[in-house]
């Protein structure tokens, strides 16, 4: 199998994420398949932060890691929540949790997300990992089926974003990623999350990601170009630069409401809002009759037992509800935390 690359895109998010779902995944080097009776462990990993809006997802997160984390057909391995506030929180009891400093002040520019790769860096040199993989997670990914381990050795797993377009931005990654170190294709189309990869890779990647990041953000045309995915391109670079090239899995996960069944995928990832009207149409765009969209709860959690959405609205939605309803009804102290 071959990955199509997409020449043209449309205008709005349906068809632009429609076009995404035809292509095949790219098949892996045969040479870096494994047996069947072959286990490898993969450490799951996230960064956070100390806020109410972070924590609730989390939690989440953490509840459906449990429940798949030991089914046939699961690698996971152990969890870390990895906490860039510099400081414990009152969830250091209830998720595993490493502590690492923030950035300096300023140094963000308001965008939080580029205390991710600083995160990774610190939380690499510091902490005891027993597992050769790690799965770079994100609070809000919900796990839906035992997750195995997609990477193939030196070839690391990801997620095709159909956004994250390095061909259409030449000019732009050749700032970061010069003509000597190879073709602009040699940039997956990909984000740091979710990502299975072997640890030695990761330290060698991360500290590069930190960098590029900060350069990406430093440059205001690539500010203003790659906006608030510019971790993601910067990760993408990263690898490229140590020659790193993914497998790029889009079974690994879905994201309502454009995928409309959840199937055999592995991960569900709720950063889309979900608007809908009474008749079971996609409002998307405006708030719907029914809705949610994680970014009404920026303040604290969302409330035990959300009302379902109406009939009509696809599998992928009720199923995202229903687990949250779920993980809310048996998370002590929901409410208070």
């Amino acid at each position: 199998m071959h990955y199509k690359k997409v020449n043209s895109i449309k205008s709005t998010p349906v068809e632009r994420y429609s076009m995404l779902l035809v292509d095949p995944v790219i098949e892996m080097p045969k040479n870096a398949k494994k047996s069947k009776n072959e286990k490898s462990l993969f450490h799951v990993a996230l960064t956070a932060t100390d806020a109410p809006y972070s924590k609730w997802q989390c939690r989440i997160m953490y509840y459906w890691y449990k429940k798949k984390k030991n089914l046939p057909g699961s690698e996971m391995g152990k969890f870390t929540r990895i906490l860039h506030s510099g400081s414990p929180d009152n969830l250091m009891d209830e998720i595993p949790t490493f502590v690492v400093d923030p950035l300096p002040p300023g140094l963000d520019r308001g965008y939080v997300v580029l205390n991710r790769p600083w995160a990774f860096v610190q939380w690499l040199e510091k902490a005891t990992i027993e597992e050769e993989y790690i799965l770079m997670g994100e609070p809000d990914h919900i796990f839906i089926n035992p997750l195995p381990n997609l990477a193939r050795g030196g070839y690391p797993a990801a997620f095709p974003f159909f956004y994250i377009k390095p061909t259409e931005n030449e000019k732009i990654i050749r700032k970061f990623f010069p003509e000597e170190k190879g073709p602009v294709t040699n940039v997956d189309p990909i984000g740091n999350s979710p990502v299975i990869i072997k640890k030695d890779l990761l330290e060698k990647i991360a500290p590069t990601w930190m960098n590029v990041s900060l350069k990406m953000k430093n440059d205001p045309e690539t500010d203003k170009t790659f906006g608030w995915v510019l971790e993601m391109y910067a990760y993408a670079v990263a690898s490229a630069l140590h020659g790193v090239q993914h497998i790029l899995r889009k079974d690994f996960m879905l994201q309502p409401p454009w995928d409309k069944e959840t199937g055999k995928k592995f991960i569900l990832h709720f950063t889309y809002g979900c608007d809908y009207n009474m008749k079971g149409e996609l409002t998307y765009g405006q708030f719907g009759e029914w809705r949610f969209d994680k970014r009404s709860h920026l303040q604290g959690p969302p409330p035990r037992n959300l009302s379902l959405p109406p009939p009509g609205v696809p599998e992928s939605v009720v199923t995202l509800v229903k687990m949250v309803n779920e993980a809310t009804a048996n998370i002590p102290d929901w409410d208070t935390k």
